[in-house]
C-alpha cells in the first residue's frame, strides 16, 4: 500500500504508549493498534485531528504517500 502510517514513531518520539494514547484519543487499543501496523484501510478525519492534537504534531508526520 502506497499510504505509510507513522504513527509508532511519532508516539515513540512522545514517549506514549499505546494504551494511554487510546484513552487520551477516545478509540479502543485494538483499533488504534490497527492503525498503526498500518493495516487500516480508512481514517477517519476527526481520528487524525485528535491524534495530531494529542501527538502535537501535523497529519503528514503520522501519514507517509510512497509510491510503489
Amino acid at each position: 500500500m502506497p499510504i505509510v502510517v507513522n504513527l509508532d514513531v511519532m508516539m515513540a518520539k512522545r514517549k506514549v504508549s499505546l494504551g494511554e494514547l487510546a484513552d487520551r484519543v477516545g478509540i479502543t487499543q485494538a483499533n488504534l493498534s490497527i492503525l498503526k501496523t498500518g493495516k487500516a484501510k480508512a481514517i477517519r478525519f476527526s481520528t487524525l485531528e485528535m491524534l495530531c492534537k494529542e501527538l502535537d504534531c501535523q497529519p503528514g508526520d503520522l501519514l507517509e504517500y510512497q509510491p510503489e
